[in-house]
């Protein structure tokens, strides 16, 4: 074979084979275990939560593919990352502001949670470190009713000062409360801006209704509000369901009557109905 023929040969080979590598380069495949984030608005912050969602597939999950008694990534691939904006106390466990792995030990009867202060450990569990810990909490696993393949995990109870954290996978939950101390610092906010010139009226008069404070001054900021946007029939319906909690049931019927006026020249069959609601209960 002349060195002519012999190179024509060897460059169409590595045509081929670039041809090849350069296809099988651009075929896509779905992650057999894929990542997600969770975010949720809490208290006066958020909280996130990345981590990657393994399938049961058939599997003897806990006890098996996921020992008992063992540190677990809680999740694959990395490790599970949570992250706090604003400080929490979590399990019973007070917890500053800012993003830790977490690191589980399943059991039967009992689960071991940790927050893990060391982020570059990823799925290495061999080189768990408990000095690293920021905290570790107790929590007792739940069986659920209905099976769930994907390891998944939400914030779910979530009110304005406590959610719940929960981690499910196959016929097991296992949750952690989250709280927050927020009423301090609104409090302090409210009587801060209340002596600047735009005051705040209905939000703050919104807050001390929803939250049980002193209606004597959140129907007096209400009634401040009103003067400040006399067409506003949700600033009305705020005032009436205020004078309903105070026991003034006639005063809350006369302003909720105010409410339907105004509404129905807005075309706003929502707050219509919730003023007719607000009467039908008064009576």
């Amino acid at each position: 074979m002349n060195k002519q023929k012999l190179f024509s040969i060897l460059g169409a080979a590595v045509l081929t084979i670039g041809s090849i590598n350069t296809n099988a380069q651009s075929v896509k495949m779905p992650a057999p275990s894929p990542s997600q984030t969770i975010k949720q608005s809490f208290g006066l912050g958020e909280i996130s939560v990345d981590y990657s969602r393994p399938l049961v597939k058939g599997r003897v999950v806990f006890g098996d593919l996921v020992p008992y008694g063992k540190t677990w990534r809680t999740g694959a691939n990395g490790a599970t990352k949570i992250t706090f904006t604003d400080d929490v106390n979590f399990g019973g466990k007070d917890v500053k502001a800012g993003t830790y792995a977490l690191y589980t030990i399943p059991g039967k009867s009992s689960w071991t949670i940790m927050l893990y202060n060391d982020l570059t450990l990823g799925g290495n569990v061999a080189d768990y470190n408990t000095e690293k810990e920021l905290l570790r909490i107790e929590a007792s696993p739940k069986t659920t009713e209905s099976k769930i393949e994907s390891f998944t995990i939400e914030l779910a109870n979530v009110k304005p000062t406590s959610a719940t954290l929960q981690l499910m996978w196959d016929y097991t939950k296992v949750s952690v409360k989250i709280t927050t101390e927020i009423e301090s610092r609104i409090m302090k906010n409210i009587d801060a801006v209340m002596t600047a010139d735009a005051r705040p009226y209905y939000q703050s008069a919104s807050y001390y209704y929803e939250n049980d404070k002193d209606l004597t001054k959140a129907k007096m900021w209400i009634e401040k509000a009103v003067e400040q946007n006399p067409k506003a029939f949700w600033v009305r319906l705020l005032k009436a369901k205020i004078e309903m909690k105070m026991g003034d049931k006639k005063a809350a019927v006369a302003t909720a009557n105010e409410v339907i006026a105004l509404a129905t020249e807005a075309k706003n069959d929502d707050y219509v109905k919730m003023a007719k609601k607000l009467i039908s209960e008064a009576k």
